[in-house]
């Protein structure tokens, strides 16, 4: 028998024990060739090499497996106390009914008395932060304008520092109607975009017109605030003056675009369900959406204002004024319609700045945080623990490292056990609670584990940046938003341009992972001993999916 033979022979009994008696009952003539197939082989080079390999397989690759495994044990053990303790938390809450109307101190404004009416209202600065985004400015600026508030008690800042003459234009045409209305709205222009949105914030507070405000409420270019929104969030502010800041929740006005978007609206309302609920009821402390609330000036002023060091200056700022000891309220009952990103690009772009700036933030801060001598230690192990590390940092790494690498490994590796608790129970129990938060999706839920699974990787990716400091550590890609105009416009077009722009739509990382799940699925086919395969096959799918770019809207380049 040739040497290439023997070594087929040998490769096939090695990679499928489970078929070593099928083989030599076949194969009766090489009954002893597993006495003497190691001396044979190892005389010649590939079986050198299949020695190397046999060794390194023993003594490196199941050794550093088995201690990646259980540090992901770990890790799910965390994450599961952690979801376990907000849900318990929020439970509790929704029973005693501890709204935050009457945790704290709320009155609605008195302006009964005519004389003194508009004295009653604190000076409000709305600041609208935008950059090119045309499509949206016009619903921003309105919705702001419209706001309840006496019209001598409120001023409008809108922060433009668009590039493009076009959305120029029509925000200083949406500014001067508004004038012309009576509004108190500025239109200021920077002549450099240094610190970004930080940058334009810092750059609207310096105004000395701003400092007759007390209050200074928050909205992106695409949020658009009911006209109530300032008299349902201001009085916490003026009757609790421990209090810095007011935080509301998003609602969707896109969730329905597509599959994509229903899946963010998913883990957006479990992020304001859960993550935000607790931490207000608890710790008085959650991090600032960046959008949607109503800051004290003064505490904004005591925590050292806006700083652009991380690309999340929203969670920075948040962070700086609870170690100065100032508390926090989320009000879910008041919402702010808002649009999420429906292109796969501008959402992958998103969750890079989302993803890497809370590890970059906690990498930055945490000396400060244990040398911080106004807070409890008790708030200290909550901000570096709980808010930080469990959230923001092992949640990214463990789901990619854990379902999409792992996991399938254990197929290749048969030494690698892993407990029935980490792949099912746990599982199970965080993809319920997180559905609960939205039950008009649940009949969504798989799509939402194999789509989360899939940007985990790039939450990962962007985590390791921002913790080493890598290369694309401030990059800051303002997230596109089409608007229902120029979406309707875009979307006639895409069919005449499908098949000129599919270059664009390629993802190589995606295909590449989910190459490597579509292997390990077709081994555990032909050699496992269960129905793992169905989940390798149906998550690689996913990746594929995402690695062709279809999923989202796809918008061509126009």
């Amino acid at each position: 028998m040739s040497p290439l033979m023997k070594f087929f022979l040998f490769l096939y009994d090695y990679l499928s024990p489970s078929s070593w008696f099928l083989v030599q009952s076949q194969r009766h003539n090489l009954a002893a060739f597993s006495d003497t197939t190691d001396d044979v082989v190892r005389s010649g080079i590939i079986g050198e090499i299949i020695y190397i390999w046999k060794q390194t397989r023993i003594f490196v690759f199941i050794p550093i497996l088995k201690c990646l495994v259980t540090i992901c044990l770990v890790m799910s053990l965390l994450l599961f106390i952690e979801r376990v303790y907000m849900s318990i938390v929020v439970v509790f809450v929704k029973l005693l009914r501890r709204t935050p109307e009457k945790v704290h101190k709320w009155e609605a404004i008195n302006d009964d008395d005519l004389e003194l009416a508009n004295t009653n209202y604190p000076m409000v600065l709305i600041q609208i932060p935008m950059y090119n985004e045309k499509e949206v400015c016009q619903l921003s600026i309105g919705a702001a304008c419209r706001l309840s508030w006496p019209l001598d008690r409120m001023i409008i800042q809108v922060l433009d520092d668009s590039t493009d003459p076009a959305s120029k234009e029509l925000v200083n045409a949406e500014c001067d109607k508004w004038a012309r209305k009576g509004i108190n709205i500025m239109s200021e222009i920077r002549d450099n975009r240094i610190g970004y949105k930080a940058g334009a914030l810092k750059a609207g507070m310096m105004h000395n017109y701003v400092k007759q405000c007390e209050f200074v409420a928050i909205f992106d270019a695409d949020f658009q605030p009911d006209p109530d929104f300032l008299e349902r969030t201001i009085p916490f502010l003026i009757h609790n003056h421990e209090i810095s800041l007011v935080q509301c929740r998003w609602k969707f006005v896109n969730a329905n675009e597509c599959l994509m978007t229903r899946m963010q609206e998913m883990s957006l309302n479990y992020h304001f369900v859960a993550e935000q609920e607790s931490g207000s009821s608890i710790h008085a402390f959650f991090g600032f959406n960046g959008t949607a609330g109503v800051w004290r000036i003064a505490a904004l002023n005591e925590a050292g204002g806006w700083k652009d060091r991380t690309t999340v200056e929203d969670m920075d700022l948040a962070v700086r004024a609870c170690l100065h000891g100032w508390k926090f309220v989320y009000v879910h009952d008041v919402e702010v319609k808002n649009e999420l990103p429906s292109t796969f690009k501008a959402y992958r772009f998103q969750q890079h700045r989302w993803s890497c700036g809370p590890a970059n933030l906690w990498r930055k801060m945490t000396m400060e945080i244990l040398q911080n001598k106004k807070v409890s230690a008790w708030k200290k192990l909550y901000l570096i623990y709980n808010f930080f590390f469990i959230r923001k940092i092992v949640v990214h790494i463990f789901t990619f490292v854990f379902y999409c690498l792992i996991l399938p490994a254990t197929v290749l590796f048969p030494e690698l056990q892993v407990p029935k608790w980490a792949t099912v129970y746990f599982p199970t129990t965080i993809t319920i609670l997180n559905a609960i938060a939205t039950p008009r999706s649940l009949h969504l839920l798989v799509f939402w584990i194999l789509f989360e699974n899939v940007m985990s990787m790039h939450r990962t990716k962007a985590t390791f940046i921002g913790l080493l400091e890598a290369g694309r550590v401030n990059e800051w890609v303002v997230t596109e938003k089409l608007g229902d105009t120029l979406k309707s416009k875009l979307i006639a077009k895409a069919t005449t341009k499908l098949y000129t722009r599919f270059g664009q739509r390629i993802n190589w990382r995606e295909l590449v992972v989910g190459l490597y799940i579509f292997l390990c699925g077709c081994y555990d086919f032909a050699y496992g001993g269960s129905y793992f395969y169905v989940y390798l096959f149906l998550q690689s799918c996913a990746f594929f999916v995402a690695g062709v770019g279809y999923i989202g809207t796809f918008v061509p380049s126009v």
